[in-house]
C-alpha cells in the first residue's frame, strides 16, 4: 500500500487526472496526508486566497411536490409550517436585506404544485427590476424541471425565457446522490440523475454558469459518492459551465432519516478533501458555513476548499429546519474575513462570478 500510495501523490502533484479506484485508496489515507494532498491541489488552483460574498436568499414556499425522506424543509400546502410568499412579499424581503454592496440573490424553494415557468420569469424581472445590481442565482435544477414542464415548453426555450428576466446563474441543489438505487430510498418522486444533469448541460449551453452538490453521509456508500463526483467531472470536460462545487452534509433533524445519525467531522473533511482531488476541472469547492458550522468551516479550508459562500443575512431555513448548529445564519464582512485570516488564508471578495471585487491581504 505505501508504494500504492507513493505513486498516487506522484500523480497528484502531476496533476494527473485519478480514477475511482485511486480515489477511494486516497480518502483511507491518514488524515494529514490526504488534508496536505488536497491543499496541495488547490494552491495549484486559486493560491492561498479563500472566496466570500455579499448575499442573501429568498425562499419563496416550502410547499413542495415531492417529499424526500431527508428533507425537514419540505411541508404540504396549508399546512402548519408551510410558507407561500407573493412576489409583492419577497420583493419587500429583497430591500429589507440588500444591505450596501450585496451583489448576489440565491432564491430556491420548494417545488410548488401550481407555479409554472411563467411565474417565477415574473418574480425573477421584479427582483432585477427591484436590483438592477445585483445577480440572481436562482432555482435548482428540479424546481426548473418541474416549472418548465408544468409550461409546456421545451427544457432549452424555458431556460432562454428565465434567463431573459433576469436568471443570472443556477446553483447546485437537487443533485443528492445520482445513483440509482439511492435516489430511490431518498427521494423517489424527484426527477433523476438524468434530469438533473440534462438541465445543468442545457444550461451551460445558454451560456448560464452553474454550482453543482452532493448531499452526503445519509444511505450512500463511498463508491456512490466518488461515481457522483466523477459523474459531475465528466459534464464539466464537455461544457466548463460548473464555478464550484458544494459538498453537502446530511442532517438528522426532523426528518425520516434522523435515526441513522451523523457522519463525522473527520468523514466530512474526508470528503472535502476528496472532492478537491477528484474534481480537477472544476475551480472552486465551497465549505458552506451554516452547513458546517464556522469551526467546522475553517478546519475545511485545510482540506481543499476556497469558498466560504457568504453574508446570508439570517435569509435562509433550509439546514437550520434540520437542525444545523447555525439556526439564523448570518456573518459580517469583517466576520468572514477574519475567521478565513485566522485559518491562515488570504479572503477575497467575489461576485457571483468570482470576479474579485475587494482583495487585500493584510487587510482581516
Amino acid at each position: 500500500m505505501p508504494d500504492k500510495t507513493n505513486e498516487l501523490v506522484m500523480k497528484i502533484e502531476a496533476g494527473a487526472r485519478l480514477s475511482v479506484e485511486e480515489l477511494a485508496a486516497l480518502y483511507r489515507c491518514p488524515v494529514p496526508q490526504l488534508a496536505a494532498l488536497a491543499t496541495h491541489r488547490r494552491e495549484r488552483l486559486n493560491g492561498k486566497k479563500v472566496f466570500y460574498n455579499r448575499n442573501f436568499h429568498l425562499e419563496p414556499t416550502n410547499i413542495c411536490v415531492h417529499n424526500c425522506v431527508f428533507c425537514a424543509y419540505r411541508r404540504d400546502e396549508g399546512a402548519a409550517g408551510s410558507w407561500d410568499y407573493s412576489i409583492d412579499e419577497l420583493l419587500a424581503q429583497c430591500r429589507r436585506h440588500a444591505a450596501p454592496g450585496v451583489t448576489e440573490v440565491h432564491i430556491v424553494g420548494g417545488v410548488h404544485p401550481r407555479r409554472d415557468v411563467h411565474d417565477y420569469a415574473a418574480l425573477l424581472r421584479a427582483v432585477k427590476q427591484t436590483l438592477p445590481q445585483v445577480h440572481i442565482k436562482a432555482f435548482t435544477a428540479i424546481e426548473i424541471d418541474y416549472m418548465i414542464k408544468k409550461a409546456g415548453m421545451t427544457l432549452e426555450a424555458g431556460l432562454a425565457l428565465l434567463k431573459e428576466n433576469g436568471l443570472d446563474a443556477i446553483p447546485g441543489g437537487g443533485a443528492e446522490i445520482f445513483d440509482a438505487a439511492v435516489r430511490r430510498r431518498l427521494c423517489p418522486k424527484k426527477g433523476t440523475a438524468g434530469v438533473w444533469l440534462g438541465v445543468h448541460e442545457a444550461a451551460h449551453r445558454l451560456g448560464i454558469r452553474t454550482n453543482a452538490t452532493m448531499l452526503f453521509g445519509h444511505v450512500e456508500n463511498l463508491e456512490h459518492r466518488l461515481h457522483h463526483l466523477l459523474t459531475l467531472r465528466e459534464l464539466q470536460d464537455r461544457t466548463g459551465g460548473f464555478d464550484a462545487f458544494i459538498p453537502l452534509k446530511y442532517k438528522s433533524e426532523h426528518n425520516a432519516l434522523g435515526r441513522i445519525g451523523e457522519v463525522s467531522v473527520i468523514e466530512t473533511l474526508r470528503m472535502v478533501a476528496i472532492s478537491r482531488l477528484a474534481l480537477d476541472n472544476i475551480p472552486h469547492i465551497k465549505a458552506y458555513w451554516p452547513m458546517l458550522g464556522k469551526d467546522v468551516m475553517q478546519m475545511a479550508l485545510l482540506f481543499g476548499a476556497d469558498d466560504i459562500d457568504g453574508t446570508i443575512n439570517d435569509t435562509t431555513k433550509i439546514y437550520s429546519m434540520a437542525g444545523a448548529g447555525e439556526q439564523h445564519p448570518s456573518m459580517s464582512v469583517d466576520e468572514l474575513r477574519r475567521l478565513v485570516h485566522d485559518a491562515g488564508f488570504e479572503p477575497v471578495e467575489r461576485d457571483t462570478f468570482y470576479n474579485i471585487i475587494n482583495f487585500s491581504i493584510h487587510n482581516s
